[in-house]
């Protein structure tokens, strides 16, 4: 594991030494299991027969939450952290880790679910904030977190806050893909911009982004992000997951593109094979094939959302 965090670059600038004790929460531990989830799907559920239909078609983790990212976008109201007995069912009823959704700014969900033992915490813009202005202070907790981000400064400011996995927010609950290909392409950009900067330059954007110059200089050393980065945010068929690979993603979470399917079973084998197997358009096609567009969750434009429709402003 320790290769594994060297390899990434990470030991410049996270808090914790190369000869550190691997120990649960620590550091290394934190930002290594993500790692281990590369290449692959995390999937949305909200019961056990959801979860057991992820793990049989092969996703590497599962998210529980409350209500898909569609039905969270239709009832309205408040969303919060999913039941803790709907979280642990899932965790007894599966072999790979499980992870769940908090509000943004909301410690004691947090604090909640690092007690229930999940794997790993997604401080979700899907759900509605409970702090409008701060994140959770993620280096108190044990358990890794992910957050999601737009553009360069968000991420940065999550991963100093101690984020140990970013995704694209996209836009959560539409089954449309391209907000999530705008900010993998902003993000990418922008990491293309601070390489080409003059290290004064640098320095600007560091203040700009509110975060240490150090985590800026290890971005621009190792050309991508300091820790992993999954797209999210509208991914719904084979080939939308193709895209966002093919575009910089470490790997794939999808929400409601899955489940709110009439094809589930089949659909998320199709995504997993997909995902898996990006750079061969042969098997991406075999992957498409599996499914029906006929039978794809029913698709919302962005452009018919009013701004306070947006879940990906929250959270700056």
């Amino acid at each position: 594991m320790r290769d594994i965090i060297k390899d990434q670059g990470l030991l410049s600038f996270l808090p914790q030494k190369l000869d550190a004790e691997l120990v649960q929460g620590s550091t290394m531990v934190k930002h290594a299991f993500p790692i281990f989830q590369k290449g692959g799907v995390v999937m949305d559920v909200t019961n056990v027969t959801q979860a057991e239909i992820a793990e049989d078609a092969g996703a590497t983790a599962v998210m529980v939450l409350d209500k898909l990212p569609y039905d969270v976008r239709k009832s309205g109201g408040v969303a919060r952290m999913a039941d803790p007995k709907i979280i642990e069912e899932v965790m007894n009823s599966i072999t790979i880790p499980v992870m769940a959704k908090v509000r943004i700014g909301h410690y004691y969900e947090a604090k909640i679910l690092e007690a229930l033992g999940v794997d790993m915490i997604d401080e979700s813009e899907v759900l509605t904030p409970a702090d409008e202005e701060h994140h959770i202070n993620k280096w108190e907790f044990k358990v890794p977190f992910v957050n999601g981000a737009r553009n360069l400064g968000e991420a940065l400011r999550r991963i100093t806050e101690g984020a140990s996995m970013i995704r694209t927010k996209g836009e959560a609950g539409t089954g449309n893909v391209s907000e999530a290909v705008k900010h993998m392409k902003i993000i990418n950009g922008e990491i293309r911009s601070l390489i080409s900067m003059s290290e004064e330059d640098r320095m600007k954007k560091a203040r700009e982004y509110q975060v240490p110059y150090q985590i800026v200089e290890l971005t621009v050393k190792l050309g991508r992000l300091p820790v992993v980065n999954f797209a999210a945010g509208g991914i719904a068929t084979p080939a939308d997951a193709a895209l966002m690979m093919w575009l910089g993603a470490d790997g794939i979470f999808v929400g409601s593109g899955i489940f709110k399917s009439q094809d589930p079973d089949v659909r998320a084998k199709a995504i997993v094979l997909a995902t898996a197997n990006w750079e061969d358009p042969e098997i991406v096609l075999e992957a498409q094939k599996m499914i029906s567009e006929s039978k794809s969750m029913m698709g919302i434009d962005i452009k018919a959302l009013k701004p306070e429709e947006l879940l990906q402003v929250r959270g700056q």
